[in-house]
């Protein structure tokens, strides 16, 4: 026989083992690529199965001699140590991708049977380095298989088992294909002892079914994951105009006063909120609260302050029965949330103001006529905390040329990239270098001095809410848009 046929002779022995490692690094390749393109947990079990079956692939073209001579030399010289690490570790990677497909109990003994799958994996291994045995832990490795796929086999054939302990509900074509491939593997046990030839294809072929089903299962979860994200996504938007349509929808005309406000939520919702108590044209208001925490639930927490308000009407001259009406409300409804208030009352007939806060950031005063900057507190406790809470009130005279400032936490507590806070006394020197600047140029100025201060990288903290109030002489004013 020449060269060339022996070669073809070769090749034609070959040919499966070839076919069989390039489709399934071929299978290895399409995983990890979704996996990688949607990088969420769903994304975990296509990315176990990538793994699993370029081991399986490379497997596969290790036992192939036209392969292996392609081969570099130092790869040829690690060739049974990598057949018998994969082969050990094969079990090691099918656990952690049916410990992403299961719940309960089911999946409290998966992670028990993967710590005897990584034991045996590594004997198995540090033996083969200092004897050169590769099977004597072999039969031990069939075992650690042989329960694995039961457990599986018996708990996707029996529905209730399947509906409690697997994370899909519809698993109709994982279940098939386990089935096959457990079928096909019983057969081959069956078939060796009664010394039937079983085609090698065969094998090949069932666990193909096998992990294609596994594959299917993996890319219908991400799809109801990706829907589930759209549902939220568009719920969410309609939270969010709800909660703005419960905002002012503008800043009240008070003779006397400018009034500007800015309200930035880190995220769809937010937890901050803000209102304007109207009198008349001479006396207002203004409530700012903050509840703990981010999201829908501070969300849904900052809407019952709106009804909680509504309790106070007729009684708005009076911070501390403002918060105290407030509170009996909320203290009832938070349910472990914290929130963060101040209600600042500004009479323009007496030229007063009256202020107090439940455990809120200060009310921040710059006096143009002696360039004073002046933090006041007058602090009750947090609503949440104890629904007997008292709220101690100051007062003081409003002048023409005064500047306060009402925030929420939001402001003060941004980090920047070495973990230092913006601050109060950044707060302070920018309300001095912007005091010439309208209350409405203020409310834009302060949040870009913030972001300046984080790193571009980083995404916004916290809510942002500030509320920027000018004591101006008389006069009245148009109101201006939040």
């Amino acid at each position: 026989m020449t060269a060339e046929a022996q070669v073809a002779a070769l090749l034609r022995g070959e040919v499966a083992n070839i076919v069989a490692g390039a489709f399934f690094l071929f299978i290895c390749l399409i995983a990890l690529s979704i996996a990688a393109i949607r990088p969420r947990k769903s994304a975990r079990l296509l990315l176990w199965l990538g793994i699993w079956s370029g081991m399986y692939g490379a497997q596969e073209l290790l036992r192939s001699a036209p392969v292996v001579a392609s081969l570099p030399t130092a790869v040829q010289a690690i060739r049974l140590l990598l057949l018998v690490a994969f082969n050990y570790l094969i079990i090691v990677v099918a656990t952690f991708t049916f410990l992403e497909l299961t719940l309960g109990v089911l999946r409290r003994l998966l992670q028990v049977h993967l710590v005897a799958d990584i034991a045996l994996a590594v004997m198995a291994i540090v033996l083969f380095v200092v004897s050169g045995s590769a099977d004597s832990l072999l039969v031990y490795n069939q075992l650690l298989i042989a329960i694995l796929l039961a457990a599986l086999v018996v708990t996707l054939a029996i529905p209730s088992l399947s509906r409690r302990f697997f994370v899909v509900a519809q698993h109709r074509v994982l279940t098939i294909g386990t089935l096959i491939f457990g079928a096909q593997a019983l057969w081959v046990n069956v078939a060796r002892p009664l010394h039937i030839v079983v085609p090698g294809i065969s094998n090949t072929l069932g666990f193909a079914v096998f992990l294609l089903s596994i594959g299917y299962t993996g890319v219908e979860i991400m799809v109801t994951d990706e829907r589930r994200l759209l549902l939220l996504d568009d719920e969410l938007a309609i939270a969010r105009q709800l909660q703005f349509s419960i905002l002012p929808e503008g800043t009240p005309q008070i003779e006397g006063l400018e009034i500007a406000a800015a309200y930035k939520p880190m995220s769809a919702v937010a937890g901050d909120f803000y209102e304007f108590m109207v009198a008349d044209r001479r006396h207002v208001g203004i409530l700012i609260a903050d509840v703990s925490g981010h999201g829908v639930p501070a969300a849904l927490i900052a809407s019952m302050i709106k009804v909680a308000m509504q309790a106070a009407n007729g009684r708005v001259s009076d911070p501390a029965q403002v918060l105290r009406s407030a509170g009996s409300i909320l203290n009832k409804n938070v349910r472990g949330q914290l929130v963060s208030a101040a209600y600042l009352w500004l009479d323009m007939e007496t030229h007063t103001a009256t202020y107090s806060a439940a455990g809120h950031p200060p009310l921040v005063r710059w006096r143009k006529r002696d360039g004073t900057f002046t933090r006041i507190e007058s602090n009750g406790l947090l609503f949440g905390v104890d629904a007997r809470s008292e709220y101690p009130v100051c007062q003081f005279p409003l002048l023409a040329g005064d500047r306060f400032l009402l925030y929420t936490d939001g402001v003060t507590e941004p980090e920047n990239q070495t973990g230092q806070p913006f601050g109060e006394s950044r707060l302070e020197l920018i309300m001095r270098d912007y005091q010439q600047r309208s209350v409405a140029e203020f409310c834009e100025l302060l949040p870009a001095e913030i972001r300046a201060w984080q790193s571009s990288s980083v995404a916004q903290q916290d809510d942002m809410t500030l509320i920027v109030v000018d004591v101006v002489e008389g006069g009245t004013l148009q109101p201006r848009s939040v």
